[in-house]
């Protein structure tokens, strides 16, 4: 089943609900199939551990009791879990298990039965600074996911986010932070399901006896739980209990309290994270700056210097046992190895501490061997009276080059969540409210924060305005611009009862709108969160480069050791002449600098990056092209796709019936024909059956027909309710019609299975009506009372205007189109006739169209399905691609990977080509990855050294190894110039 997503609203035609998409979702539960079974699994407090050794303890004696599954000890929250069989083991045995060890435990009360469970979980996003590679990634998820309470954990590399799925019972949003950093990692908090947080910039705050001002009104206020308010950020962290205090109360409660002297500002996460990404950035910038501005020196001093007699005497005047380039040399070269080149030591520490190798273990040993090298040779020639070239500037230019690469690096990744910065700018930061006296009159306006909206407020927009939120219009008339939503240009008329949606823009009157969701319930809100977890996700292709890069630098390092030996060892037995050393070298050096430059160009850094960067990328250009993706998996598997299967009804068609033909067959004039049919059919949800409502009501009022689905609402069917009958036993019979009772009398309106299986005999006049309509592609439908046909009724659903082109379209990609509806065979071939497609399966029910994916996935195909109803839901799970029509329902959207936001056929093509072109550059970045590993390596090794005399110095690999991660980014970038096919360049239509 696909992920899905909790109350969205797509499209303003759409008014229901789906569940939210989670990145956590594509994981398996760990242990939710073993627990099924007759195992529990409970927490226990364990005090007394110190170290690691402690814990393993603990573990250890859990394990040996018999009947104990699984038991998992965090030394840092003394807790330990533990999955027995409560009938061989019980709790209080456990208990005596750890005290018999030596520490003391206590069994929680509260068993984490939210591990196993989806209830009382918390989904919390986190910002994790300070991974550097897919190894730093796997690190950090697997210390989050040892964390008692922690369901689930993906980390992403290329955001610097993580998503952890925990129980609030058992563990913190707090703990989760300080897991994090203990591993050496930076950790902070952005958001989470639970809506008891707001983050508030506070202005006003200039002096200690405010801060305690801020703080007496915060503990007064009821529903505050806890506070925190940083005095160098001005920020306030308030937790609060939603039931008890709303985010806008608290606000006014706040700003009322202090007289006016503070003013509240609700901080966006996005646009926090933002400020961190470019906070990341800047100093990645100044440390970059920094180290260059040592290294030209020392640059200057090796090339330069030696051609300007005074400088160069200078530096070679003796000044205690070193000259005084040496001392220079070693001073600048100190201060860029240990002072800027920090990071590179504690990532590496924190690396090595958690198990693991990533690119920082391969800067430091390149690095700390060239100057330790390098201070080595200065003391051995100030001792013995023989001086080593020195290895100073190889240090400093490397670690440089490195900056310079992560500082590019941290500007790629930035462009590449563009997508969502664009979202978020779009919903205005403050609304008008109007306010209302007791008796409902409007008495005032003012401004508010649109964060701090609440549903059931009445907002006023102005011409020009955007929409703050989702709303329903109560008072006005204009029209919206829904482009960013539908990607339709086009202007939608608003009038009352008319839905608007959050970020779209009023073009010409004013609006009273009355909001109906807000926060994250919002379609902009959800689309945002859509799009970032698609960025965030893993395609399948990524688990190997993950593997491939937590071997690499293990496999790196033994490398680089055996072209030392195989350099020095062959140096020492003669292997080589001594014309190849350097002026004053040795065999030692000689190999050491083989082995550094081995050690530095082999770096797996951009392997990490070249799949999330593209899926990044290509997730925020869907999303600008009316195409939202839930995944890189949905990615990877779309460009394999063989068979699109489409549903007949608001798929190839408008969706928008309308009765084109009425015959009676009996006494009963059309207007008694129309009111029976039209009682009948008031309880479906079925597209004919509004199609022959809407047309009856006409019949009888005169009233147009309206385009939109406002006129449809429940309002207007109470406004002409009055004439319909009284309808009993009423029951809807899917792929067949309904049935009901009007006056006593049995109705049946359906098709011809329908009539049939209820023992009724179609005349033969009704049987030519029906067949007439099927073979010029209408649907056909017949009316019968009390085993009687009464009359039939000629349907006819347009077919979409691009259906013909994108079914020609999809032959000439080599993906092979098939229709499945519920309709009869003449109708379904006549609809097919008339798009091109070969393939049709008609008077399929809806739990048939999930039979109809699976025959064709057999041999391993890869299969789309392209729907819209509720009926196409399950086929839409079962298809290895769902394809969901925008404007359709919300079940179908919950189901699908894909969702075309514009309800036009014309983005499956647009979603089958930008997954073609996403993975085309996939495989390009990978071979960038790759390429300057592949021919850097043997060069950096000295393979070529005997034939052609070509070596690669240290601070060159160093270049490389900063390039190679710049490329893939780049590379990846280039899908932001990413265009739509064109259906005339894809059918090679020539136009004149």
């Amino acid at each position: 089943m696909a992920p899905t997503m909790r109350d969205v609203q797509l499209t303003a035609a759409g008014d229901g609900a789906f569940e939210e998409v989670r990145l956590l979702d594509a994981y398996d539960e760990e242990d939710s199939d073993k627990l099924n079974g007759n195992l529990r699994r409970i927490q226990v407090r364990v005090s007394g551990m110190t170290c690691a050794a402690c814990s393993n303890s603990v573990e250890q004696a859990l394990m040996g009791v018999n009947g104990v599954f699984r038991a998992s000890v965090a030394l840092l929250q003394n807790k330990a879990d533990v999955v027995f069989d409560p009938n061989l083991v019980k709790d209080e045995e456990i208990k005596i298990a750890i005290e018999d060890a030596g520490f003391k435990a206590e069994v929680l009360e509260e068993p984490s039965a939210s591990c196993t469970s989806q209830h009382g979980t918390v989904l919390g996003q986190f910002t994790i600074g300070g991974m550097t590679c897919a190894a730093c990634v796997n690190s950090v998820e697997g210390i989050l996911r040892k964390l008692p309470g922690v369901r689930k954990a993906v980390v992403a590399l290329a955001t610097s986010l993580g998503e952890v799925e925990y129980d609030p019972s058992i563990i913190s949003k707090d703990d989760i932070v300080n897991a994090v950093e203990d591993a050496g990692f930076e950790a902070s908090f952005v958001q989470s399901s639970e809506q008891d947080k707001i983050v508030l910039g506070v202005v006003g705050v200039s002096a200690e006896m405010d801060t305690q001002l801020l703080e007496g009104i915060l503990s007064k206020l009821h529903g505050v739980k806890q506070f925190y308010f940083d005095r160098i950020s001005r920020e306030l962290e308030v937790v609060f209990d939603p039931e008890v205090l709303g985010s806008r109360s608290l606000v006014d409660g706040i700003e009322g309290g202090s007289g006016g002297k503070f003013k509240l500002l609700v901080k966006n996460p996005y646009t926090r994270i933002a400020s961190g990404d470019l906070e990341e950035s800047s100093s990645m910038f100044r440390l970059f700056t920094a180290s260059l501005s040592l290294s030209v020196p020392l640059f200057l001093m090796r090339v330069v210097c030696p051609h300007i007699p005074l400088l160069y005497a200078l530096l070679l005047w003796q000044c205690g046992p070193f000259l005084v380039g040496d001392w220079l040399k070693w001073a600048l070269v100190t201060i860029v190895q240990f002072v800027i080149g920090k990071r590179f030591y504690v990532a590496a520490g924190r690396a090595l501490r958690n198990g693991s190798t990533n690119m920082d273990v391969l800067v430091a040993v390149g690095t700390t061997a060239c100057y330790v090298y390098s201070v080595y040779a200065l003391l051995y020639g100030a001792i013995s009276g023989f001086w080593s070239p020195t290895y100073f500037e190889t240090s400093a230019m490397l670690i440089t080059f490195v900056l310079l690469g992560k500082y590019l690096e941290t500007l790629a990744k930035g462009k590449t969540s563009d997508a969502i910065k664009k979202l978020v700018e779009l919903t205005p930061a403050t609304a008008t409210l109007l306010v209302k006296d007791k008796g409902g009159r409007i008495i005032g306006q003012r401004e508010i924060d649109a964060s701090l909206i609440q549903p059931g407020d009445i907002l006023k927009v102005l011409p020009g305005a955007k929409v703050p939120v989702d709303g329903v219009v109560v008072w006005g008339s204009s029209h919206a611009n829904e482009s960013i939503v539908t990607g339709e240009s086009v202007p939608v008329l608003k009038e009352v009862n008319s839905v608007v949606i959050g970020g779209t823009i009023n073009l010409h009157g004013s609006l009273h709108i009355q909001a109906t969701k807000v926060g994250s319930n919002t379609v902009l809100s959800q689309i945002i969160s859509l799009v970032e977890t698609a960025q965030m996700s893993k395609a399948p292709i990524q688990k190997f480069a993950d593997y491939i890069a937590s071997i690499f630098v293990p496999t790196v390092v033994t490398l680089s050791l055996f072209t030392f030996l195989g350099w020095y060892v062959a140096g020492l037995l003669g292997g080589y002449p001594e014309e190849w050393l350097p002026e004053n070298g040795n065999y030692f050096v000689f190999a050491l600098m083989f082995a550094i430059s081995v050690v530095v160009i082999a770096c797996p850094c951009a392997l990490g990056l070249a799949t999330p960067t593209a899926v990044m990328v290509a997730t925020g250009v869907g999303a600008s092209n009316g195409v939202l993706i839930k995944g890189g998996d949905a990615l990877e598997r779309a460009q394999k796709i063989k068979y699109v299967i489409f549903d007949k009804t608001g798929t190839l068609t408008q969706g928008k019936a309308t009765v084109t033909t009425v015959k009676v067959f009996t006494e009963m004039n059309r207007g008694e024909l129309l009111t029976l049919v039209a009682s009948a059919e008031a309880s479906s949800e079925h597209p004919l059956a509004k199609a022959i409502l809407e047309y009856s009501r006409h019949f009888h009022f005169f009233d147009e027909p309206c385009d939109t689905k406002e006129s449809q609402s429940n309002s207007e069917q109470a406004k002409f309710s009055g004439w319909l009958h009284d309808v009993s036993n009423f029951s809807a019979l899917p792929g067949k019609g309904v049935q009901c009772f009007i006056e006593g009398k049995w109705i049946l309106v359906g098709n011809r299975k329908l009539i049939t299986e209820n023992g009724i005999t179609i005349p033969s006049n009704a049987e030519s009506f029906v067949v007439e309509m099927e073979e010029s592609a209408r649907t056909g439908i017949l009316v019968a009372r009390d085993n009687t046909i009464v009359g039939a009724i000629g349907i006819a659903d347009p077919l979409k205007r691009e259906a013909a082109v994108v079914v020609e379209g999809l032959l000439k990609m080599g993906v092979k189109p098939v229709m499945v509806t519920g309709d009869n065979w003449r109708t379904a071939r006549a609809v097919a006739k008339e798009v091109g497609i070969h393939d049709v399966r008609a008077e399929v029910l809806p739990a048939g169209k999930a039979e109809v994916i699976r025959s064709f996935q057999k041999g391993g195909n890869v299969v789309a399905m392209v729907g819209d109803g509720i009926n196409d839901s399950p086929a839409l799970a079962a298809a290895d691609i769902g394809m969901a029509i925008g404007a359709g329902t919300d079940i179908a959207i919950e189901a699908a990977e894909y969702v075309l936001m514009r309800s036009n056929l014309e983005d499956v093509i647009t979603a089958i080509d930008l997954s073609r072109r996403t993975f085309s550059r996939i495989r390009w970045n990978y071979v960038f990855a790759m390429a300057y590993n592949v021919i850097a390596i043997p060069v950096a090794a000295g393979v070529f050294f005997p034939l052609t005399k070509l070596k690669l110095p240290p601070w060159v690999a160093g270049a490389c190894m900063a390039m190679s991660s710049v490329s893939v980014v780049c590379s990846s970038l280039l899908l932001k110039r990413y265009k739509k096919p064109r259906l005339t360049a894809i059918l090679e239509i020539t136009v004149e």
